[in-house]
């Protein structure tokens, strides 16, 4: 395929997130469940590290497509400005497809270095059981698939201010 596998696109990257974030995304998909959960996990400038979770809410209240509140989103870029952070992952969830971003997923996409994460509630919903989470950079319209490592913890950041 053209231009895969240039600069940062390439089938090699990993999202590397811990336990705790994870099931925490994975509760937000499900306790928002039909309407389309969202929200980042940011950290610190250049170092691909999710540190710090933020649950947003879906302002469209849609059950297929989200939409951040404007001035909680511009609340939160000042925030990660002030914390010389940057958003790492970009997460929402899908509630009646798989967990694969959509035309307007793709569209939106404006963060080429952050992970776009996708959980499928699809098959239970509200309900205990088995999610679909997957993983995927977008850059200029190309998807590509990244593995996802569940770990203890992510390493802090060593820089300090």
């Amino acid at each position: 395929m053209p231009g895969s596998g240039i600069g940062r696109n390439t089938l090699d990257r990993v999202l590397q997130i811990d336990q705790a974030t994870y099931d925490a995304i994975v509760e937000h998909a499900r306790r928002d469940h039909p309407v389309e959960a969202c929200g980042m996990v940011v950290g610190p400038i250049g170092t691909d590290r999710p540190e710090r979770f933020i649950e947003m809410v879906n302002a469209a209240g849609s059950p297929t497509f989200y939409e951040y509140d404007s001035t909680d989103l511009l609340q939160l870029y000042r925030d990660m400005d002030d914390r010389d952070e940057e958003p790492v992952v970009i997460y929402h969830s899908h509630t009646a497809t798989e967990a694969y971003p959509s035309v307007t997923d793709i569209n939106l996409a404006g963060e080429p270095g952050a992970h776009y994460v996708l959980v499928s509630t699809q098959a239970h919903g509200n309900n205990d059981g088995p999610v679909e989470f997957r993983s995927y950079r977008i850059i200029d319209g190309t998807v590509t698939e990244e593995e996802v490592t569940i770990v203890d913890a992510v390493a802090p950041s060593e820089e300090s201010s």
